[in-house]
């Protein structure tokens, strides 16, 4: 993708030369550069006043060894990451990932995406990421808490309910949140809302758990409004069997929709009867295991080794929740040829940009991540106004909440693309979205 405004083009070469070999943040930071073109030219000022050299420059990035034991006596060494990328629109807020490919340049594209995805929200917070290249796959609830415990020792200097309140994200869930948090407020003998994502007996919200997957589908049902068509009927893809997808599942297959397939990192199911979501629930949530054994249960599903081969299978409906960059130019050309209308982000940035063109070209409906899959952390939010407030919503109260924030979001986003002449382009209307209220923030405040 070229950056038609030269500022920016010559800000994209600084970001590479100051960053390299940081693939996943120069592909974050080109997507959004791109888009936001037309808004510089309006407004210089973005430019004289330093606002964009700073929005791609985290304000602190935080680096650290965690040393821990596991049930041998053996001492094992990780390293932590905090990047806290903006804090101009509220406190930083975002997700820790525990999962051996995390890396600083994976953690900074995150974070990136994060403060654009937490403005599109409209709810006060900024954006950052963390975690480590620590997996839980193989490890016993005991080194599981020795490593939790060990890395919150160390993150707990950093964050707070008013600096930095972190979730959960890949490799972290339920458990892992609940050794984090009970580590913090050992450390800090406070009980506050420093972390979100907790459990539902000490300070959670109701829909946390289904909240990114039912956002991404509240957030694809106005797409699809808007395009004269719907879930009702349609053939389902979903990639993933973690949370996001879960969840996603679930309301795709409520709004009339019907899944077909899905992944983990070894492969795909399936099911052409429907995916039985119970049975998935059963296999990645209580038993852990691969989904490979979906089809022990289920004679008429087929299992494929190797995850991306679930873009060949046809569908009228794509949603990508497994990980970065997944869905790749030829997936979305089979894709395209099979049929598919729709195709909306449920993990971070999963199509590559070969991908998103394709589906541009081809008149796909597209959702990007950073608009589509904000559900989470718009909940993340709402969790840490309840904390605030010491009050507790119904399932509810806090799911009206989300599904009133993903309306205002895709409005807002058709909104700004509109505006800024690129009709219809979700991707750019949410990055100028995103982009304007971080940016006018960071005017306001000066130089900082």
């Amino acid at each position: 993708m070229s950056i038609p405004n030269k500022y920016l083009a010559e800000l994209m070469e600084r970001v590479i030369q100051r960053n390299p070999h940081e693939p996943e943040f120069h592909q974050a930071v080109r997507e959004v550069l791109t888009s936001l073109s037309p808004v510089v030219d309006a407004h210089p000022e973005y430019m004289t006043e330093g606002v964009m050299d700073c929005l791609v420059e985290p304000e602190r990035i935080i680096k650290f060894r965690v040393p821990w034991e596991d049930d041998q006596g053996k001492v094992h060494v990780n390293r932590g990451y905090r990047i806290q990328f903006n804090s101009a629109i509220g406190p930083y807020k975002g997700g820790l990932r525990f999962d051996p490919s995390v890396n600083e340049s994976i953690i900074k594209f995150l974070g990136f995406e994060q403060v654009f995805k937490n403005s599109l929200t409209g709810l006060p917070i900024g954006g950052a990421k963390g975690g480590s290249d620590f997996t839980r796959k193989g490890k016993s609830d005991n080194e599981v808490m020795r490593f939790c415990q060990s890395f919150m020792s160390e993150l707990s200097k950093y964050i707070g309910p008013d600096t930095d309140v972190p979730a959960g994200d890949i490799g972290v869930g339920a458990r892992e949140i609940g050794f984090l948090f009970g580590q913090y407020k050992r450390l800090r003998n406070e009980f506050t809302g420093a972390i979100t994502g907790k459990g539902l007996t000490y300070g959670g919200s109701l829909v946390r758990t289904e909240a990114t997957g039912y956002g991404l589908c509240y957030f694809t049902e106005n797409m699809l409004k808007d395009a004269g068509r719907s879930f009702e009927g349609a053939t389902v893809l979903v990639s993933g069997s973690g949370n996001v997808a879960t969840y996603a599942c679930e309301k795709a297959t409520q709004l009339g929709g019907k899944v077909v397939a899905m992944s983990d990192s070894n492969g795909y199911v399936y099911d052409p009867d429907g995916i039985d979501l119970a049975a998935v629930k059963q296999i990645k949530e209580q038993n852990r295991q691969r989904i490979k054994v979906y089809v022990d249960t289920h004679p008429k599903a087929q299992y494929h080794e190797g995850s991306s081969g679930i873009w060949q299978i046809p569908c009228h409906i794509a949603l990508p929740c497994a990980t970065q960059n997944e869905l790749d130019g030829a997936s979305a050309k089979a894709l395209i040829a099979n049929g598919c209308f729709a195709v909306a982000e449920g993990a971070n940035m999963p199509s590559t940009p070969e991908a998103i063109e394709a589906f541009h070209q081809a008149g796909v409906l597209f959702a990007p991540a950073k608009a589509a899959n904000a559900g989470g952390v718009a909940v993340s939010a709402l969790e840490m106004s309840q904390n605030s407030m010491r009050l507790y919503w119904s399932f509810e109260e806090v799911d009206n909440h989300l599904k009133k924030i993903m309306g205002t979001l895709y409005g807002n986003v058709i909104s700004a693309a509109q505006e800024y002449g690129m009709p219809h382009d979700l991707v750019a209307g949410a990055n100028i979205a995103g982009f304007l209220k971080v940016a006018n923030s960071m005017l306001a405040y000066g130089v900082v």
